[in-house]
């Protein structure tokens, strides 16, 4: 199955239309997840509780016509509980392979820093590699694979921080916000009129429609000054002085991947310079680790990668 630029943003569309009917006023936020799914990434949503985050994931899943699993980490929860593990059949007197929940295209890991860092590890090669290793073998895991994981601010009470090997298997991090009043209001009206708390979503793609339209994107033209213009943005990065680590070149990767998505998305076969402005702090921020002076600042790594765009020259792409 092939697929066109013009087809993928047709079908994001679709999708994006679909998804909008149970997540109010978070067009921008969803075409960017979308843009992390087509990219074959992971997302990390960090926000207070309340704020769609689970809904969100949920639906995505129903449009895009996908088995769905949801995990929610607790302290208690085991590496096993996760990726599962073999059980003795006393029947049939042999270990069977018990799969856990982690088999699924999209998985929602629903509140990941309440668990253990030994239990958050056990993604690690699960997001990496797509596959998962139990008792000496390998299994791999349903294509496309997808981890949206949530996320309660570190100030919240009985959180565990991700370590940094983890958060950098995240293509992107980002926040969902408040509705407006009038978002708000509109949320209130829909459940009256709905007159029950659940959504009955449409699936308007499957999981060949989803391959394809990443097999799309990968079509879709980087110049090499955009190219370098993303190396730029990366490195200055290590070289500022709040800044103990900085992205590795695996956040100049995402930023191609998500460019390119994103691109699609718009129904363009080409990469713009704003399409990596707009993806720089989502795809960049949560690779930063600051000096220690500024762990306990708001926004402070928000406020370096602004400035980094601020001052790195954006280059003058002509359409040929």
């Amino acid at each position: 199955m092939e697929m066109t630029v013009a087809e993928v943003s047709a079908v994001a569309e679709q999708v994006i239309r679909e998804v909008e009917r149970a997540v109010v006023g978070k067009r921008p936020l969803l075409q960017k997840i979308l843009a992390a799914v087509l990219a074959g990434g992971h997302v990390l949503l960090e926000d207070y509780p309340g704020l769609a985050k689970t809904l969100i994931a949920n639906s995505f899943a129903a449009a895009l016509g996908l088995d769905f699993k949801r995990i929610q980490f607790t302290p208690d929860l085991l590496p096993g509980d996760i990726t599962g593990g073999y059980v003795f059949n006393r029947e049939q007197s042999r270990f069977e392979l018990r799969k856990g929940p982690i088999f699924a295209n999209i998985l929602l890991a629903d509140e990941i820093n309440r668990a253990s860092p030994k239990t958050q590890s056990a993604l690690l090669e699960a997001m990496q590699e797509g596959r998962v290793t139990l008792e000496g073998e390998t299994l791999p895991l349903p294509d496309p694979f997808v981890v949206i994981a949530t996320q309660n601010p570190i100030e919240y009470e009985g959180t565990f921080p991700l370590p940094e090997a983890q958060l950098d298997r995240f293509i992107m991090k980002l926040a969902v916000g408040y509705p407006t009043p009038e978002e708000e209001q509109e949320i209130l009206r829909r459940r009256r009129q709905r007159r029950q708390d659940g959504f009955d979503l449409q699936r308007v793609a499957d999981a060949r429609t989803l391959l394809a339209m990443r097999q799309a994107v990968e079509g879709v033209h980087l110049d090499p000054d955009i190219e370098r213009y993303i190396v730029a943005l990366t490195a200055e990065t290590r070289r500022r002085r709040q800044v103990a680590v900085g992205a590795s070149p695996r956040g100049s990767l995402a930023l191609l991947k998500l460019t390119r998505a994103w691109a699609a998305i718009q129904n363009r076969d080409y990469v713009l310079p704003d399409d990596v402005k707009a993806f720089a702090h989502p795809a960049l921020v949560h690779r930063l680790i600051l000096a220690p002076d500024l762990w306990m600042t708001r926004n402070a790594a928000e406020d370096i990668l602004t400035d980094i765009l601020q001052t790195v020259p954006v280059p003058v792409i002509g359409r040929s």
